[in-house]
C-alpha cells in the first residue's frame, strides 16, 4: 500500500513537471490579486444585505466584521507579496554593498531608518550601473584611460556612432587622443575588417595632398612615371581618418566634399569618374565655425563633416583622469616604477597646455631619470613644480621650511580644495583626487581637517 502510494505521488511529481508553465508579470499579478479582494468585498456586502434585508435583521455588526476580516486578509497579501519582491532587492543590496567599488560609499554610513529605503535602493542601483558602465567601457575599449564622467559620456557617443555608417567630427585640442578615438570608432564599426587609412592634412605640402589623397595617372605631372593609388582606393569599402582637416587648402575642400557628396572623385592627370565607398572621419584642433566666417573653411564642408561630432575635453577639464593614466604609462613602462604621492599631487592642478602627449612626455622622462623606482617631484620638470608653487589655491610655507613640512601643506589643502569643490562629500573628493575612500580618511585624520565645517560653510 505505501509502495502503491509512494509511486502515486512520484507520478504525480512527474505530471506536474509535464504541465505547460506559464509566466505571469507582477504588473499584472498584483493589481488582479487586489482587484479580486475588491470583487469579492463587494459581493460579500451585497449578498449580508440582501440576506439581513429578507429576513429584517440587524445586519450593522456583520458587515463591519466582514470589512474588517477582508480588509485583514488584503493587509496580509499585501505584505507578503512585498515581502516576495523586495526580499531578492534587499538581498542584493546587501551583497552589492559589500562589493569593494561600494563598499566605502556614503550611504552605507546612514543609521538604519534615518533615510527613505527607496532612495537608499535608488542610489545603490545607481552606484551599481556606474561600476557596470565603467566596466562594460573598459571592456570595450582597453586603450581609452579614464572613469571621469567626461570620457564616459564620449564612451557612449562612440558605441552609438560606431556601427553606423555616419561622418563623424572629433574636435579637440592637439593631444587629447583624437586619433585614438577615431580608432577605437573604427573597431567598433561595421567596416572593422576592411581598411583603415589615416592622413595628416597638416603634415603632408599642399601642391603633394591631392596626390596623395586621390593618387595620380602616369604622365599626370612631372616625377609622375607611374600610376599611384591614392588614399580613397586604399581605403574602398572601409575607413578614411583625415586628422588635423582644418590644415586642408581651400581648393582641395571643394573636391573633399564632392567625395562625400557623390562618393566619386578623380584621379590627378585623370578623366574617368571613380565611385567609392567609404566611411568620413575627420578631427581637427581648430575652431571650423570660426574658420567658416573667416572664409578659410568652406560652410558646405563644415555641415558636411558635422553629422556626428564628439568633443573631447582637454586634461585639465578630466584632472581626475591623471591618476589612471599615469598609472596606465607606469604599467606599459619597461622599468618597473611607481610614483609618490607628492608627485602625484603636483601633476594634478598643473594645467597640462599639451594634454595627454605632455603628460606622457613628463611620465617618460621621470622614468628615465629617477634611481630607486619611484618617481619624487625632484624627478618633475622644473616648471611643472614652479606652476604647483604659485598656484593661486594651494598656499604654501615659504621656501626656507623642510620639504616634508611643505610636500603636508600641499596634500593637506589639496584635500580642502577637493572637499570644498564637492561640498565636503567624500565621495566625490576621491574622484577628483584619484584615491580611495580609505586613503582619503587616513590622510583627513592625518591633517586634522573639520570635513563637518566645510560641508556646513557650503563654500
Amino acid at each position: 500500500m505505501v509502495k502503491k502510494f509512494g509511486r502515486f505521488i512520484l507520478n504525480l511529481r512527474e505530471d506536474i513537471k509535464n504541465l505547460p508553465q506559464y509566466h505571469i508579470n507582477l504588473i499584472i499579478i498584483i493589481p488582479f490579486i487586489f482587484t479580486g479582494f475588491s470583487i469579492l468585498a463587494a459581493l460579500l456586502a451585497s449578498t449580508l444585505t440582501e440576506y439581513h434585508m429578507k429576513n429584517r435583521l440587524d445586519f450593522e455588526h456583520p458587515v463591519l466584521w466582514a470589512i474588517f476580516i477582508i480588509g485583514v486578509l488584503a493587509f496580509i497579501s499585501g505584505v507578503i507579496l512585498v515581502r516576495l519582491i523586495l526580499k531578492p532587492v534587499e538581498e542584493f543590496v546587501d551583497k552589492a554593498r559589500q562589493l569593494p567599488p561600494l563598499s566605502h560609499s556614503e550611504y552605507k554610513k546612514e543609521r538604519p531608518g534615518s533615510v527613505d529605503q527607496i532612495k537608499q535602493f535608488t542610489n545603490v542601483f545607481t552606484q551599481v550601473t556606474n561600476v557596470l558602465s565603467r566596466i562594460d567601457s573598459k571592456h570595450i575599449f582597453p586603450n581609452i584611460i579614464g572613469e571621469s564622467l567626461a570620457i564616459r559620456g564620449i564612451m557612449s557617443l562612440v558605441m552609438k556612432v560606431s556601427p553606423t555608417d555616419s561622418t563623424v567630427l572629433i574636435l579637440g585640442e592637439s593631444g587629447t587622443g583624437k586619433e585614438l578615438i577615431a580608432s577605437s570608432i573604427y573597431e567598433q564599426s561595421l567596416r572593422k575588417h576592411k581598411s583603415f587609412i589615416k592622413l595628416n592634412c597638416a603634415a603632408i605640402p599642399a601642391e603633394l595632398l591631392e596626390s596623395e589623397l586621390f593618387g595620380h595617372e602616369k604622365g599626370s605631372f612631372t616625377g609622375a612615371t607611374s600610376f599611384k593609388p591614392g588614399k580613397f582606393d586604399m581605403a574602398e569599402g572601409g575607413t578614411i581618418f583625415l586628422d588635423e582637416i582644418g590644415d586642408m587648402p581651400l581648393n582641395l575642400q571643394a573636391k573633399i566634399l564632392r567625395v562625400i557628396q557623390e562618393r566619386e572623385f578623380y584621379r590627378v592627370g585623370g578623366g574617368r569618374t571613380i565611385k567609392t565607398d567609404i566611411r568620413f572621419i575627420a578631427s581637427t584642433n581648430k575652431d571650423l565655425e570660426q574658420m567658416v566666417q573667416d572664409g578659410k573653411f568652406r560652410e558646405d564642408l563644415y555641415y558636411r563633416l558635422n553629422v556626428f561630432t564628439i568633443y573631447l575635453p582637454a586634461l585639465r577639464e578630466r584632472k581626475e583622469d591623471i591618476p589612471a593614466l599615469v598609472d596606465h604609462l607606469l604599467k606599459n613602462s619597461e622599468k618597473k616604477v611607481e610614483i609618490s604621492s607628492p608627485a602625484l599631487q603636483i601633476l594634478l592642478p598643473y594645467s597640462w597646455p599639451g594634454n595627454i602627449r605632455e603628460l606622457q612626455n613628463v611620465i617618460e622622462r621621470a622614468i628615465i631619470i629617477c634611481d630607486d623606482n619611484l618617481i619624487e617631484p625632484s624627478h618633475l620638470p622644473s616648471s611643472i613644480i614652479k606652476s604647483f608653487d604659485h598656484s593661486d589655491h594651494i598656499p604654501l610655507r615659504s621656501s626656507n621650511s623642510p620639504l616634508d613640512d611643505r610636500l603636508n601643506e600641499m596634500e593637506k589643502n589639496l584635500i580642502m580644495d577637493a572637499l570644498r569643490q564637492t561640498g565636503g562629500v567624500q565621495i566625490r573628493a576621491t574622484e577628483l583626487l584619484g584615491i580611495n575612500q580609505r586613503s582619503l580618511w587616513h590622510r583627513i585624520k592625518k591633517h586634522k581637517i573639520d570635513v563637518k565645517s566645510i560641508k556646513n560653510s557650503g563654500i
